[in-house]
């Protein structure tokens, strides 16, 4: 028995609202549209949505509660997550940063140094083993075929962020003329730095579930 089409469409839903939600991954795809196109912006969207793919199927196959009750390890995943979104906030907040400031393009980078980028980004942000620790779970029926209603989630979780970021990147691309200003770049900077900086604040404040 695969997963019923009401709890499929509630997952559906549920899932595209938190996408939409600005984080350190679209603040991510939005730099890249702004300083390279929405093409370029793909690239990290893909990395961002392999690193989400790794604490989806740990959350699913119960690694993830593991994880995140393990004190010394939870501690650790924490403080580096936090540390990691912290001094990237600061170095995007000074123009500093060159995987997420905005500003004149600079010399072209690698498909791979991008997808990299986008997978490191999402890994170090461990509120994302937490949430889908505990939102995936409720989608799933343990009388049923669980491996199937894992891939059925996963898949769509990964479509739907997928074309989630993807507008975000599209949206940025249009916008890419402004980037070459210096009172947008240090505007939008500063804004993208103290997101960061709260988002790796909010790490801090995490718990073990």
């Amino acid at each position: 028995m695969s997963i019923g089409w009401q709890t499929w469409t509630l997952f559906l839903v549920s899932m595209t609202a938190l996408c939409l939600t600005p984080g350190p991954a679209v603040l991510l795809v939005v730099s890249q549209g702004l300083t390279r196109g929405a093409l370029a912006s793909l690239w990290s969207n893909l990395g961002i949505l392999a690193g989400n793919t790794t604490y989806f199927v740990l959350s699913a196959t119960g690694l993830g509660a593991i994880i995140a009750t393990s004190y010394r390890l939870f501690t650790v995943i924490r403080w580096a997550g936090a540390a990691y979104l912290i001094a990237l906030g600061v170095a995007t907040f000074t123009g500093r940063s060159k995987v997420l400031a905005v500003g004149p393009a600079s010399p072209e980078r690698g498909a791979g140094r991008m997808f990299a980028n986008g997978f490191v980004l999402q890994a170090g942000n461990p509120n994302s083993l937490v949430f889908f620790t505990a939102f995936v779970p409720q989608y799933i029926d343990p009388a049923g075929n669980v491996p199937m209603q894992v891939a059925v989630l996963a898949v769509t979780t990964v479509v739907v962020e997928f074309f989630v970021l993807a507008g975000y990147g599209v949206l940025a691309g249009r916008a890419s003329g402004f980037a070459a200003r210096p009172e947008f770049a240090t505007v939008t900077n500063r804004i993208a730095g103290s997101l960061l900086i709260g988002a790796g604040a909010s790490t801090l404040a995490l718990r073990r579930t």
